[in-house]
């Protein structure tokens, strides 16, 4: 099987072009997060964005999901239209799946359905498909407190895609977990992406898991964040773990810790 990263060379499903994002912090100073921002994103293309704490990948995250209080410079553009307010074709996984605890999962996955007065019948069976497909079937009526940790954060990836979206964001959704349960989610994820075709864009703080999930890596400068290199992965899908001891995966990760500190730390 070839590489998606050969695959998805297309028009692109998200552009984003000098993006420039300032936002007023509680002390009343002005934060320059973001400078000059460019990238384009083919449709089902796997993009995983690294770089040190507060370069602003959570800012650039936010912005594509609409989220970000006050304006921005330049175009940001999905399908072609301009992003200026949360999107029925963006989904969103958070660092903590935040589930409320007084509703199922199952209650769980099909609130962003009820949130936008959609009918929650319709939804219904996508949403038991996503719970089945990571793993969750007969825990639809299970309370967010009965699940590990792991459990809750695949929930909360039905969540997003409950409204079948064009684009998942997702911010760090593996780092508060334990090392095993993180790999196994890793694999996870790719296998759903695989079967879906979205296009994503991960925030993630471990070089291993950005070059095992994704298409392109790319790297961000220190605060104002800017792209200062974008890696192609050329490996074969489906990866495994043990793909990530090939010398060619070696290589690259060498590559992207040159941007870093001498022990690869990104802060």
């Amino acid at each position: 099987m070839t590489s998606a990263c050969s695959a998805t060379r297309q028009a692109p499903v998200l552009r984003i072009d000098g993006l420039e994002v300032h936002y007023p912090t509680h002390a009343g100073t002005l934060v320059h997060a973001l400078a000059g921002v460019s990238l384009d994103i083919a449709k089902g293309e796997f993009i995983a964005l690294l770089g040190p704490s507060g370069c602003g990948k959570t800012t650039l995250l936010k912005t594509l999901a609409g989220l970000m209080e006050g304006g921005h410079q330049g175009v940001v553009t999905l399908e072609g239209q301009p992003i200026t307010g949360p999107s029925l074709n963006v989904g969103v996984v958070f660092q903590e799946p935040t589930l409320l605890p007084w509703r199922t999962i199952l209650d769980n996955v099909l609130l962003p359905v009820e949130l936008v007065h959609l009918d929650r019948e319709v939804y219904r069976p996508r949403a038991l498909e996503l719970m089945a497909k990571v793993g969750l079937a007969g825990f639809e009526h299970k309370y967010p407190k009965e699940l590990s940790g792991g459990m809750r954060q695949r929930a909360g990836i039905c969540r997003a895609l409950v409204r079948d979206p064009e684009l998942l964001l997702m911010d760090e959704p593996f780092g508060a977990l334990d090392a095993l349960t993180r790999e196994f989610l890793n694999v996870e994820l790719q296998r759903l992406w695989l079967d879906s075709g979205k296009t994503v864009v991960f925030v993630t703080h471990s070089i291993p898991e950005a070059v095992f999930l994704a298409d392109r890596v790319v790297v961000m400068s220190p605060r104002p964040g800017r792209v200062t290199e974008v890696i192609g992965i050329d490996l074969p899908r489906p990866r495994r773990l043990d793909d990530m001891s090939q010398p060619q995966v070696g290589k690259v990760l060498g590559q992207i810790r040159q941007h870093f500190s001498p022990t690869g730390a990104l802060g």
